[in-house]
């Protein structure tokens, strides 16, 4: 038998495509009730988080703010004071892009508020030059070519600095252990290990 499709120019296609958008406007009908409670769900959460006075200095300037309570340190950097230099890799503390120094000491910023760093004094990659004069780290690790895609030397050698503070660049072995907490995609590591190495032979204060 031959069936007449005169009364629907596109046949089969025609339905097909009629009985798709059918469907497709049926489910958005459903879901939008419930992505509209979703949003209005998001609202009351946020509403309930007041911000908070924040009082810090950052690469030597203070700054009084005010920030919500579940903002973290990186957060609160990037976005905020607009110092991209320190970067979100894994969020998860695993990977040591987002290392920066709280009253001198290294820490994975992606894994402490902003408000628990009230009245403390942080340090980025951006603190650590002297107007034209890079730190002794920063130029080491330029001379040793320390990085390839340079995605993670910010936070590489905001360790390393903190690394050599610590009294851990003893050897390279000790350098690799202390060292370990910091990913780089590209196997930078041999050159990394000696910019380090370098510094801690130089001397020079840092």
């Amino acid at each position: 038998m031959i069936h007449n499709t005169t009364d629907c120019p596109n046949g089969d296609n025609g339905r097909r495509s009629f009985l798709k958008k059918s469907t497709a406007m049926a489910a958005l009908s459903m879901a939008a009730p419930v992505l509209l409670k979703a949003a209005e769900h998001d609202e009351k959460i946020a509403a309930l988080f007041e911000k908070i006075p924040l009082q810090i200095e950052v690469n030597g300037i203070s700054h009084q703010l005010s920030v919500e309570p579940r903002v973290t340190l990186l957060d609160f950097l990037r976005e905020q004071l607009g110092l991209t230099g320190t970067k979100k890799g894994c969020d998860h503390g695993q990977c040591g892009a987002c290392t920066v120094h709280v009253d001198g000491k290294r820490i994975n910023s992606c894994l402490t508020l902003a408000v628990m760093n009230n009245e403390k004094k942080i340090t980025t990659i951006e603190g650590l030059a002297k107007g034209d004069q890079l730190h002794p780290m920063q130029e080491s690790f330029i001379r040793h070519d320390g990085f390839q895609c340079g995605y993670c030397t910010p936070g590489q050698i905001m360790s390393a600095i903190a690394c050599v503070r610590e009294g851990h660049a003893n050897s390279e072995e000790e350098i690799r252990e202390f060292m370990s907490g910091n990913i780089c995609r590209c196997g930078a590591y041999p050159n990394i290990v000696d910019a380090i190495m370098d510094v801690k032979k130089g001397g020079k204060a840092i």
